[in-house]
């Protein structure tokens, strides 16, 4: 029986690489901890076969055997990239599973995604305070030559490094209730404040064995690159858990934040949601 897949995904700054490093210590669950480019591999053979005319050409004359042929490969691939792991449970981290969420249920019905969440003004000020301990240094989208404001604009961006996953997110709502059962929200804030109180209840979601995660000792694993985005956007591994320091937000950028996603925070902020100023 192949193990649970289970991914990681979200928004960046959110916390997914202490999530995956905690992960790893549950002796039930495989977690290299760093990126992977399964789910792009396979949103890239999806997009080959269908412009594939040989493909097409089957599909027109034995759709049922030919499409056949086509999920059976892309299972047997996203299977065996984890081939070599005897652990109940793998986890693969990629921000693209949330987008890729219908494809990843055909390919292994038991999946389910890990999604982490953070206040969007200090995922912001996060990006945006490292940018400045670099700021010699470009994003690898040119985002330096902007001031800040016009920077911020182009991080929320649909195609950018806030704006795209913040893209996916939007679009669970859209998602059937069955879908929604695959799914687990892990907020930044909870997972600095309750760490211990967080992992009992995701491995129990899980449906692993209890563990008790100590923060004052966390195990380390490979490191992530960080070069490939340009330092703007480190992985640090830790071996305890300290909440990092609230980064102060203009408040014009906080407001238009606010304004702009004010969906997002009534999902996951309510309690930051104002009240309407009066007429």
């Amino acid at each position: 029986m192949p193990p649970q897949f289970v991914g990681v995904t979200g928004l960046p700054r959110a916390g997914s690489t202490l999530l995956c490093q905690m992960l790893a210590m549950h002796p039930q669950i495989h977690c290299e901890g760093h990126s992977s480019p399964l789910c792009n591999l396979l949103l890239g053979i999806r997009r080959m076969v269908s412009d594939d005319q040989f493909f097409l050409a089957q599909l027109d004359r034995t759709f049922e055997s030919a499409y056949g042929h086509l999920s059976n490969a892309m299972q047997g691939f996203l299977r065996g990239w984890h081939h070599d792991s005897a652990k109940p449970v793998v986890v693969d981290k990629n921000r693209a599973w949330l987008h890729a969420i219908e494809m990843l249920l055909q390919l292994a019905p038991e999946a389910r995604l890990l999604v982490c969440v953070r206040e969007l003004g200090q995922i912001y000020g996060s990006i945006e305070a490292q940018h400045q301990r670099t700021v010699l240094v470009d994003f690898i989208d040119h985002l330096a030559d902007y001031d800040r404001l016009g920077r911020a604009d182009l991080l929320f961006a649909r195609d950018k490094a806030i704006g795209a996953p913040l893209v996916s997110l939007n679009a669970v709502q859209d998602l059937s209730a069955d879908i929604h059962k695959r799914l687990y929200f892990v907020r930044f804030e909870d997972l600095m404040d309750r760490p211990a109180a967080c992992m009992s209840h995701l491995f129990a979601w899980l449906g692993l064995s209890p563990f008790e995660i100590s923060p004052e000792r966390l195990a380390t694993g490979v490191p992530e690159s960080d070069s490939h985005y340009r330092m703007k956007f480190l992985h640090r591994q830790h071996t305890r858990i300290s909440a990092p320091a609230v980064h102060e937000i203009p408040p014009r950028i906080q407001a238009q934040i606010e304004a702009t996603h004010a969906w997002f925070y009534k999902l996951y902020y309510p309690n930051r949601i104002r009240p309407a100023e009066p007429t």
